[in-house]
């Protein structure tokens, strides 16, 4: 494991203690950063600044390291409490007298400097204005199909000719009353012929039923088309399944060394979940150290976890249920 860089000085002694017993459980478990990313879902730079000093943990990181190492997390929690409370004022001791301006090119590299938590905050919002943005433009996408559905209906309206509106007539000055013409009164309407409208109900009404009857033959047509039964084609590679990998277990001992002839000794770590020859082969020789892993299928269930951690439980190693360098040693041995 490589040696953890040295705390700054100016951290609280919470928050020195809490990062102290972080890197205890990492050391203890033979972690990586990029296997803490791996298992915990945090990236190995935001570990690096974690356990370097520089940023606070979150309590997800802190209960997610917890539980891969197999730690109680309250005491790592209190620790936390504390440390979130006075890691504002991280520098001890009485305040430092003012110091002179610095130059330009350190306030400037000091101000371009953000903190990690500006950063998220300026992430935020630059995620706010796209969501702000992609409304704007559903908006616009809604304001254009409305025009253009006011459009289709003035189209329609030109087509079929309307009447158009009756524009309000300016008022005229009155004109004397010698030169006032007496308007002639509209003609009345001609009467309809007796015996019209009726002609033209019934004939409107035979040519409705004519309709609804050639609709109703045409549907039933197409209900005999739609029911008729269709050729079902199965694929030959979808018929058969292919059956999963079988394993044996060949177990010989050379250079001191045991295996089980599956992953030609390969050392690769897995964990609960895993799939192929190397589970195969930890089971194998699970089976052999004289702890029932189940079947020897290949797969990392629950009874494989079951049994790696009673192995590693009476090897002296941490019970995480993870096959590492030091476990494989121990079941190859």
């Amino acid at each position: 494991m490589p040696r953890s860089k040295v705390l700054p000085a100016e951290l609280d002694p919470s928050a020195r203690q809490l990062i102290e017993q972080l890197r205890r459980l990492k050391d203890h478990g033979e972690l990586t950063m990029r296997q803490l990313a791996a298992k915990t879902g945090y990236s190995a730079r935001s570990w690096e600044r974690y356990l370097g000093g520089t940023t606070l943990p979150p309590g997800e990181a802190v209960e997610a390291l917890a539980r891969i190492t197999g730690a109680d997390p309250v005491p790592l929690f209190a620790l936390h409490e504390v440390a979130a409370a006075t890691w504002g004022s991280r520098r001890a001791g009485p305040a430092a007298p003012p110091r002179p301006a610095a130059p330009v090119r350190e306030r400037q590299h000091q101000e371009g400097q953000q903190p990690e938590r500006q950063q998220e905050q300026e992430q935020e919002q630059g995620q706010e204005q796209e969501q702000k943005q992609e409304l704007e433009q559903e908006q616009q996408r809604e304001r254009v199909r409305e025009g253009r559905g006011e459009q289709g209906a003035e189209r329609e309206e030109e087509q079929g000719q309307p009447i158009q509106p009756i524009r309000p007539t300016e008022p005229q000055a009155a004109a004397p009353a010698s030169s006032i013409e007496p308007t002639p009164s509209p003609a009345p309407a001609p009467a309809p012929a007796p015996g019209r409208f009726p002609h033209i109900a019934l004939t409107a009404g035979v040519v409705a039923l004519t309709v609804a009857v050639l609709a109703a033959v045409l549907l039933m047509l197409r209900l005999d088309e739609d029911g008729a039964p269709a050729a079902v084609v199965v694929s030959p590679r979808t018929a058969t399944a292919s059956p999963p990998p079988t394993y044996t277990c060949r177990i010989t001992r050379t250079d001191g060394h045991w295996s089980a002839g599956i992953n030609h000794g390969r050392n690769t770590e897995i964990f609960y979940g895993a799939t192929g020859a190397d589970v195969a082969e930890a089971q194998c020789l699970l089976r052999r150290a004289g702890i029932s892993p189940g079947g020897i299928d290949g797969m990392f269930g629950p009874l494989t976890l079951r049994a790696v951690k009673a192995f590693q439980q009476r090897a002296g190693l941490v019970d995480d249920g993870m096959l590492g360098p030091r476990s494989w040693k121990a079941l190859r041995g």
